[in-house]
């Protein structure tokens, strides 16, 4: 009788225990978590640190990271609740000289759901996103 366990299948299931590498997610980004904060991916993160430096030139105030706008509140239909939706950006933060809103979006891969999120963000909340992209 032939044994179906071989010495590359020991350690599968085992992750951290065994020092497997992280896994990257389905686009291929690896998360990043630096000083408790955590970025979806390592362009989000230096795209981050770029933004930090303007703010302490002052070109740019108020920074925040994954910032939530409500764009269908959650509502009962037939009965029965129903979960609203949301978007959530990358960055947002106030740009001088007239320290006017800006919504960024750090993007290597444009998910459908994404699309349609953004253009919800114009139509209901009247405001744009930027997008940022992978060099």
């Amino acid at each position: 009788m032939k044994s179906s366990f071989s010495a590359s299948s020991f350690g599968r299931g085992f992750g951290k225990e065994f020092g497997e590498p992280k896994k990257a997610n389905k686009f291929g980004n690896t998360k990043v978590k630096v000083n408790g904060v955590t970025f979806d991916s390592e362009g989000e993160y230096s795209h981050y640190c770029t933004l930090k430096l303007r703010e302490r030139t002052g070109q740019i105030r108020n920074l925040r990271h994954h910032v939530l706008f409500e764009l269908i509140p959650s509502q009962v239909i037939c009965g029965k609740k129903v979960q609203g939706s949301s978007y959530e950006a990358d960055f947002v933060y106030e740009q001088a000289p007239d320290w006017i809103q800006v919504i960024e979006d750090y993007k290597g891969y444009k998910t459908p759901e994404y699309i349609l999120k953004r253009k919800l963000m114009k139509f209901l909340l009247k405001l744009d996103v930027v997008e940022i992209t992978k060099c």
